[in-house]
């Protein structure tokens, strides 16, 4: 009897969940299948009864519930979540870019909590934490044994509020004990905006929370003081998107009041909606590009394709991510929250640009490679084709910048961020982020440091001749060979430091922004790359060719390029 007590207390709140979630669903559905749900819900609970009764281990209810759900709506598409009550504040900060803290990114490294990088003017800038410090306690509480999200939760609060920390620094044999008054952080949407030249503004958008339509707005009516202004770049690379109406806004900035930039289309019609500007422009005029990549997604599609079908903008870079779905916030109960695909959204030609097939993407989540058969035309404003199946494909393309196996696994493990983070502990301070370079002689004391450092990687033509040999021996063909696969094994094998050496511009570049932002910040950090980003270097190229500029938005230069059969 105790058995089957215990099981009624648990599934009491599974079949009143039942009856709620049936009433809800006859409310809405549109279809004649109110027996297939009821059937299926049915079979859900007493699927549940009989695992709580007799599985051999005790359950967790809330565990096996949310696994169930989170199963159930991974089956739909990769943005319908589940968001439980304990990530109700991250999901609120992905709104809003605001929340109550010490203002600094941490991770985890070897079992330890690290500052990964504190942000300009936060309580953590100004308690003098770094980047590399590791975080041995937190009020008074050792962290061994948490993990990122426990600490972060204890250092997010109410502002006004103190946390005590302790911090190990390397090159100090002493923990250094910081107390940090909390305050209200608002991770900035525009990071960052100036000029690239006398002539070329530059915007870089990392987010579309609210008020990103403002900073955008602000940042260009701040640029367009200098008289010599005559272009801008938006760089919206890497930036994963947020708020819709936020995209709206920032179109705004550029084009006429009562422009029609998005549409939205779902199964509730009475949802269908068309979103057009609201304001007066700042400048409809100034030679625009965009910069896009394979991580530019949701609303940066939004605003890249929307210039883009208006022909207000040139885009450069690589197609964009692909992801033309919308989401929508439903509560649920005890403060939990759905959030679910509920329409596709279409920019100004007509085109959507979702993927039409989720199985062609790429390994980041971007879209692959799109068959032509799923692929339409549609015009721009000046007629240009463009098209649809998955993402914005850029006006001007550009190859991905592709880094040396030797300095991805220097990124990999850690060996530029603890140069960097040395660097910093022996140098209160350097030249301005323009100005800051990676010489030769700064370039041979990292050689030294990384000498003296364990990391391993693979070479393509190593990956290539392990693949043979595997395939050599699966096949029984290994052994006539083996002498001569260890004599070019032997003569492949690379060389640390040669490849060092052959790699030493692109390590440079991102040496001379890991360093840079130790003490400038994020800032620093996309300042410092200004000079050799090649895309960057290329907008300006475009803006400063004014009719090259005309030749892409007429549609001129797509037609030079098929001539040329490029």
């Amino acid at each position: 009897m105790k058995l089957f007590a215990k099981f009624r207390k648990k599934t009491l709140l599974i079949a009143g969940t039942t009856c709620i979630a049936l009433s809800t669903l006859f409310a809405f559905t549109h279809k004649d299948d109110f027996f297939e749900i009821s059937k299926n819900l049915d079979i859900f609970a007493t699927l549940y009864r009989e695992v709580n009764i007799y599985y051999v281990d005790e359950i967790q209810p809330g565990t096996l519930i949310k696994t169930g759900i989170e199963a159930m709506l991974e089956s739909l598409d990769p943005y319908t979540n589940f968001i439980s009550e304990d990530e109700i504040e991250d999901a609120r900060f992905m709104t809003t870019g605001q929340y109550g803290g010490i203002g600094a990114m941490v991770r985890m490294r070897n079992e330890q909590i690290m500052i990964a990088e504190p942000y300009e003017n936060s309580p953590a800038q100004k308690a003098d934490l770094r980047a590399g410090d590791i975080i041995v306690e937190v009020e008074g509480k050792s962290t061994k044994g948490k993990n990122t999200s426990d600490i972060v939760k204890i250092l997010k609060g109410q502002p006004q509020t103190n946390v005590k920390i302790l911090i190990k620094r390397e090159g100090q044999e002493q923990a250094l004990e910081k107390v940090l008054t909390r305050e209200e952080i608002k991770v900035n949407n525009v990071p960052y905006y100036g000029m690239l030249d006398k002539h070329t503004g530059y915007i870089r958008l990392s987010g579309f929370t609210d008020d990103a339509g403002r900073e955008v707005k602000d940042a260009l009516i701040k640029l367009k003081e200098n008289p010599d202004l005559k272009g801008l770049v938006l760089d919206l690379r890497g930036n994963p998107g947020g708020l819709l109406r936020e995209a709206i806004n920032i179109v705004n900035v550029f084009v006429d009041k009562g422009i029609e930039i998005v549409s939205t289309k779902g199964k509730l019609k009475e949802w269908d909606k068309v979103y057009r500007t609201l304001n007066t422009p700042v400048d409809q005029q100034i030679p625009i590009v965009v910069l896009v990549n394979r991580s530019s997604a949701s609303a940066s599609e939004i605003v890249s394709g929307s210039l883009q079908d208006l022909d207000r903008a040139v885009v450069i870079g690589q197609r964009s991510f692909g992801k033309g779905l919308v989401q929508t916030s439903r509560p649920l109960s005890y403060n939990t929250q759905l959030k679910i695909t509920t329409s596709k959204y279409y920019i100004p030609s007509g085109r959507c640009i979702q993927a039409k097939d989720y199985s062609h993407r790429n390994e980041d989540g971007s879209v692959g490679t799109v068959p032509d058969s799923l692929i339409r035309a549609y015009k721009t404003k000046n007629g240009r084709l463009v098209y649809d199946g998955g993402g914005i494909n850029p006006d001007v393309s550009l190859k991905p910048l592709e880094f040396q196996p030797i300095t991805k696994s220097l990124v990999e493990n850690n060996i530029l961020f603890d140069f960097a983070t040395q660097y910093r502990n022996k140098h209160e301070t350097i030249s301005s982020a323009k100005d800051f370079s990676v010489d030769d002689k700064l370039f041979s004391e990292f050689t030294t440091f990384a000498a003296n450092r364990d990391y391993k990687y693979e070479t393509e033509s190593e990956q290539i001749l392990h693949k043979l040999k595997e395939a050599a021996v699966k096949e029984n063909y290994f052994d006539s060979f083996e002498p001569e696969y260890n004599h070019l094994r032997d003569k492949m094998m690379h060389d640390k430091h040669h490849d060092i050496q052959k790699a030493q511009k692109e390590i440079s570049r991102i040496l001379g922004a890991e360093i840079t932002s130790r003490y400038h910040f994020q800032r620093g950090r996309i300042e410092q790359s200004f000079s050799s980003d090649p895309e960057i270097l290329k907008a300006i190229e475009v803006i400063g060719n004014p009719a090259f500029y005309q030749d892409v938005l007429s549609g001129k230069y797509v037609e030079e390029v098929k001539k040329k059969g490029k």
